[in-house]
């Protein structure tokens, strides 16, 4: 598998993960968390932390910290399961960047409204340095950023479309979302909306439930975006049976 491949298949595990294990460390000792992550477009993680966190503190100290997601195992063996580690620095997201970047973080944990906008809550990112992937056992490859990082360019575009796209979807094509959340995805029934969209792929919700729909490839624009909803809509309908 080529590494841009790699690249995209470690973002597909990472956006879609919703919750990981944050490493970091306190006068060198390791310390790890449950955290519940979100990936801006451009592929930077983001995390909502407390400032009475053990993790927020020593990240305030030392920003280098890694983040461990893990996808399903393919068997009974939990090494089986494809995961990716990311290794990168913390830093917290700049007021400017905080209402476009929390929504997209509310997007993917909607749960979490109750209590994001508390004193004592931050949004924070991790500027990425390199990952692993370990695609299963024994298959581990390490992906430098260059591989890691979705093309400027095409992040760029589909930011640009994304409110468009998501309000078109979710006006004019609501069935074809239902069917590729309850079809493709294993949602429960429901009345699901697109809530977000990059070049990777989508989130769709219905109430607190979200599903992350992984293209096949990235997309570079919107017509991307619409011929890969069309593929996972048709494949949607197929297993419902209409």
């Amino acid at each position: 598998m080529g590494t841009e491949n790699l690249g995209f298949e470690a973002r597909c595990l990472l956006r879609g993960a919703a919750a990981g294990t944050l490493a970091t460390a306190a006068e060198g000792q390791p310390f790890a968390s449950l955290v519940t992550p979100a990936m801006a477009p451009d592929g930077a993680p983001l995390l909502l932390l407390s400032s009475l966190s053990a993790h927020t503190r020593q990240l305030r100290a030392e920003p280098r910290c890694a983040l461990l997601v893990t996808g399903t195992p393919e068997s009974v063996n939990p090494q089986t399961a494809p995961r990716v580690t990311l290794t990168g620095l913390a830093e917290l997201v700049p007021e400017t960047e905080v209402p476009a970047l929390k929504a997209r973080w509310l997007a993917r944990h909607p749960y979490a409204a109750m209590y994001a906008d508390f004193g004592d809550f931050a949004l924070w990112r991790i500027r990425p340095g390199e990952a692993l992937l370990v695609g299963g056992f024994a298959r581990a490859h390490r992906i430098r950023l260059t591989d890691l990082l979705p093309a400027p360019d095409s992040v760029a575009a589909i930011e640009a479309a994304a409110e468009d796209v998501i309000s078109h979807v979710n006006a004019d094509h609501a069935d074809a979302v239902a069917a590729i959340a309850t079809g493709l995805l294993n949602g429960a029934p429901g009345e699901w909306r697109m809530v977000s969209v990059d070049v990777d792929g989508a989130d769709l919700a219905a109430g607190e439930a979200v599903r992350r729909l992984a293209f096949t490839t990235p997309v570079t624009d919107p017509g991307g975006v619409r011929t890969e909803l069309v593929r996972a809509a048709r494949e949607g309908r197929s297993r419902l049976g209409s």
